[in-house]
This record gives structure tokens, C-alpha cells and sequence, in this order.
């Protein structure tokens, strides 16, 4: 049985909280990848950034819907949400915009687990751990690339 030490990537290429949106979007296009880990000066893996947090950057802000009744204004949205989409649509660095602790598998991981992990989780970049190094990444592609076998 196929495990994630078969089919993972292991030179992974990885990035800073402080790298900028641009570098990180000419890392991903050069290297026709959908993700990398983002980890802190000391190469511990702290979170993942990904195409699909771009592209979501980029989407227009949603505006809450607002009541008044007797000069009192209601929203209908949490106002932290608009804080979060204020913070998203101004994001510069990579910072502003991955996610922290970020599914993960270990070597071992047979790929099965792997597929269902990516389509319970939605998450289609998952890097590999050694206890708490990295190791290895898998993409879509690597499970795609298992069909044949």
C-alpha cells in the first residue's frame, strides 16, 4: 500500500509570515504549485498559504446589511466578520492571509486517508511531519499521479 513517503514532494519550498502576496503569487506560478507551508525563522511549521487565499483576497467586500428603527442602527452581520473582511481585502504579506495549524499527515499515512482527509477537509495541500519537522508536502497532484498505479 501506497503511504505519503511514496508519493510526497520533499524538497518543499516554503515561506515567511513576512513574505509579500507578490513573491508568494511568483513562487506558486514558477514552480506550477497550489501551496506551500509557511513556517517561522526557526523552519517549524506554523501554518499554510494557498492559491484559493488569493483568490479570496481579491473578492469584492461584502457590505453587512444594516437596520435602523428609532435612530438605532441594528447590523445583521457580526462586526468582527467585517473586521476580518477589512483585514483580507488590505493583506500584503503572507501573514495577513494563511491559515494556522494546518491539517497535517506523517510518512505513514496511507494515501486513501490522504484522499479523504482533502475531500472531507477541503485542504488540497498537506504538508508531511517527522513529529514536528517537515518533511515532505502532497498535492492534488500527487494523489493524481497514484491512479495509474
Amino acid at each position: 500500500m501506497l503511504t505519503a513517503s511514496d508519493i510526497m514532494t520533499r524538497e518543499v519550498i516554503t515561506v515567511k509570515k513576512d513574505t509579500s502576496l507578490k513573491e508568494l503569487g511568483e513562487i506558486l506560478y514558477q514552480h506550477h504549485i497550489n501551496g506551500v507551508p509557511v513556517v517561522d525563522e526557526d523552519g517549524s511549521l506554523t501554518g499554510i498559504i494557498c492559491e484559493s487565499d488569493l483568490i479570496r483576497k481579491d473578492k469584492k467586500l461584502h457590505i453587512p446589511t444594516v437596520v435602523t428603527i428609532f435612530d438605532a442602527v441594528i447590523y445583521l452581520e457580526n462586526p468582527k466578520n467585517l473586521e476580518k473582511e477589512f483585514r483580507r481585502i488590505s493583506a500584503a504579506t503572507v501573514k495577513d492571509l494563511f491559515t494556522p495549524n494546518p491539517v497535517t499527515v506523517d510518512e505513514k499515512t496511507p494515501i486513501d486517508e490522504i484522499a479523504t482527509l482533502m475531500t472531507e477537509k477541503k485542504v488540497y495541500t498537506i504538508p508531511v511531519m517527522d513529529r514536528d519537522r517537515l518533511v515532505g508536502i502532497i498535492g492534488k497532484a500527487d494523489l493524481i499521479r497514484t491512479i495509474p498505479r
